[in-house]
């Protein structure tokens, strides 16, 4: 047992040894401790920090940190065994947590604590974990009758299992398309980067001509730049369809859909609650459904004129310019291209040649730096690919604060989008310090004929999204693991670091510190930045209305939806009849491939990207408001939001930092849209 790496906690995750057959015995092993520790916790007498929740603690930290490691290894490194070793383990996790989360005897024991002696001479973060323990429980089922609690475990374990499902065919449909194509006069506007990497993906196929994918560093270049207007019809409708009836039907995420929504409504109305959505915002900032659907529908007044404004003015552009007489949506990426080109003379293209990844991760670190007054230096550590890249983050003493794994580039077996997951939170016990670790992973492009990547500024932005959710786990202060980093923190407001960083990719003096050309060296220029600018909120209120039409689709659907007399494609529609400007064509399968509510962590909760986005923007504009003191702000920020972690409400944190509560002006201000 002891030569297996999940089992290693002396160090760093041992990435370079873990294989499938590990999983299980380690999993195994971990939950018996797991359980023994449980069992010990159920009767200990006393109730004490150090006699129930700290043992307790180190049992379940463990098993959580290994079965992160398989999780994150499922997203990046995805094989059949592993898989099949994630899948085969899953259902065991799953129950366990569940029966976590419905013990009465951990619930009456962390009651006694709450009401001993000892918690009244305790500081708030510790009030803060006994507090959100007692609220879990509840949400957890653990007052629910017997029979009861066997159906609340039930659902749940049948949840994780379709989300996972409905994650993986997303991923093997994404991988299953390929498109050859022979005669390259059909590839005429793809930059030249692409066009290599499609003639290597053909070549390692063993095919003539060039291999086009519905991985983003192909797809979205395809959107975007192909001239062949077929072209581009064929990946959109194959990208729309995927994991849908049109498809194998093992793929098909029909039923998933289906079967996911019944059961969360299940497991609200097991809890007395009247929606799912209801019951996933008992941990959020906002108070109710309506709330957000009121936040959502004030919002979309505000954006939809905006908007329609740049659906008329892009019409128009691709009937007179382009000769396209009807817009298709596989013509918006195109057309809105050449309208920026025209209007603002410059194309993201242009723009990328100059973003070189060795200036932009120094750029990213130099933000960072000169922010928080610590330092970002290359480290080393066992990795999952050769791609991957590990730091360390410093205080200004040399003190480590925390690492973190750096996975930028797509690949097959490679979950889609950007994310950043924790590896091991903060944790301080008798003295000793355990610092945090992450994972950052993108999916762009890598370079090609022995150059650099280059990555588009959109991508330098989800660079800087992401370091900004990292830097909320790196930079905690907080040494009690509920609470630390983003544990505890109102998902609502878990987007506020991230969305915040996205603010310095616009300051001149940061853009020009991160740009050399890939060819000449050059730094970007002032002028085409200058058009940069005045491209930024270009076409901001299609953006805006587009994201709103996902957030009202998920909190309608997790509120008011019922099956028994809609479905899930109407009620889309009806969003769509509602906020849409842009329509996909009645075939498209969105909700088939919406991970992030069907597969991720925002079930009734997708609002959340523009609630945040009022928070991070009026925390931005507290340094716009003092430019000359940049180290004093960035430290105010640090000390009231980001080390705070989740030991204090995120609204207390905010009016901490801004000393008032927070006002949507500075976001409609940044998206053009302010009156």
């Amino acid at each position: 047992m002891q030569d297996n790496p999940l089992l290693d906690f002396s160090g760093l995750p041992r990435f370079d040894a873990i294989r499938p057959d590990h999983v299980g015995p380690a999993i195994d092993e971990l939950l018996a401790r797991a359980e023994v520790a449980v069992k010990h916790a159920e009767t200990v007498s006393p109730v004490t920090w150090e006699s129930f929740v700290t043992p307790l603690e180190d049992a379940t930290e463990r098993l959580w940190r290994a079965w992160g490691q398989v999780g994150h290894l499922q997203a990046v490194v995805n094989t059949p065994e592993l898989r099949e070793a994630y899948n085969a383990n899953l259902p065991k996790v799953t129950r366990f947590a569940s029966s976590l989360g419905q013990n009465l005897a951990l619930y009456s024991q962390y009651k006694a604590l709450s009401e001993s002696p000892e918690y009244a001479g305790y500081d708030a973060v510790r009030r803060k974990v006994v507090e959100n323990a007692l609220r879990d429980f509840r949400l957890g089922g653990a007052e629910l009758a017997d029979e009861a609690k066997a159906r609340f475990s039930a659902v749940q374990e049948e949840l994780a299992a379709l989300s996972a499902k409905f994650s993986q065919n997303v991923l093997d449909a994404t991988d299953a398309f390929a498109l050859y194509v022979e005669d390259e006069a059909r590839l005429a506007g793809l930059p030249a980067e692409v066009v290599a990497a499609a003639r290597a993906a053909a070549e390692k196929d063993g095919k003539a001509g060039w291999k086009l994918t519905l991985q983003m560093p192909c797809y979205l270049p395809v959107q975007t730049y192909a001239e062949d207007r077929a072209l581009r019809e064929a990946l959109y409708r194959a990208h729309g369809l995927r994991a849908s009836e049109a498809g194998p039907a093992e793929l098909d995420n029909s039923g998933n859909i289906d079967r996911i929504l019944a059961l969360r409504a299940e497991l609200a109305s097991l809890l007395g609650f009247a929606s799912y959505a209801e019951y996933s915002l008992a941990t959020k900032m906002a108070q109710s459904p309506a709330e957000v659907l009121g936040f959502l529908r004030d919002l979309a007044g505000r954006a939809l004129p905006f908007a329609r404004r740049d659906r008329a003015e892009l019409e128009e552009f691709a009937r007179e310019q382009l000769g396209l007489a009807h817009l298709q949506p596989w013509d918006l990426a195109y057309a809105s291209d050449k309208l920026r080109q025209a209007r603002y003379s410059y194309s993201e293209q242009e723009v990328k040649r100059y973003f070189t990844e060795p200036k932009v991760l120094a750029g990213l670190f130099g933000v960072i730096e000169s922010l928080y007054q610590v330092k970002v230096k290359p480290d080393s550590a066992p990795a999952w690919h050769e791609d991957v890249r590990f730091y360390r983050v410093e205080n200004a003493d040399g003190r480590l604060l925390g690492q973190f794994y750096l996975d930028l580039y797509a690949r097959e077996g490679k979950r889609g989008g950007a994310w950043m997951d924790d590896c091991r939170n903060r944790r301080v016990r008798g003295g000793a310090e355990q610092t945090p670790i992450v994972y950052l992973v993108c999916n762009f492009g890598k370079g090609v004929d022995g150059k650099p990547a280059t990555f588009s500024h959109n991508e330098v932005t989800t660079l800087f999204h992401e370091m900004g959710h990292g830097l909320h786990q790196l930079l905690t202060a907080i040494g009690e693991l509920p609470v630390a980093g983003i544990n505890g923190v109102e998902w609502d407001a878990v987007e506020l670091p991230s969305q915040f960083m996205e603010n310095f990719c616009w300051e001149w003096e940061r853009v020009r510190a991160m740009t050399a050309h890939v060819d000449t060296g050059e730094p970007l220029p002032r002028e085409l930045f200058e058009r940069m600018l005045a491209a930024k909120n270009f076409q901001s209120g299609m953006f805006t209305v587009r994201q709103l039409e996902f957030a009202l689709f998920d909190m309608e659907l997790h509120s008011r939806f019922d099956p028994a007399g809609d479905s899930v494609m109407a009620l889309l529609e009806r969003v769509r009849d509602e906020v849409a400007v842009n329509r996909p064509p009645a075939w498209h399968r969105f909700p088939h491939q919406f991970s992030h509510i069907f597969a991720g962590g925002y079930a009734a909760g997708y609002y959340s990207y523009k609630w945040a986005e009022v928070l991070s923007a009026d925390a931005y504009a507290a340094f716009e408001e003092a430019p000359d003191q940049l180290a004093e702000t960035g430290a105010r920020f640090l000390a009231e939001v980001l080390s705070r972690g989740g030991s204090r409400s995120a609204l207390e944190n905010f009016k901490a930092f801004r000393g008032r509560e927070p006002s949507i002006d500075a976001l409609l201000r940044h998206s053009g849209m302010a009156a």
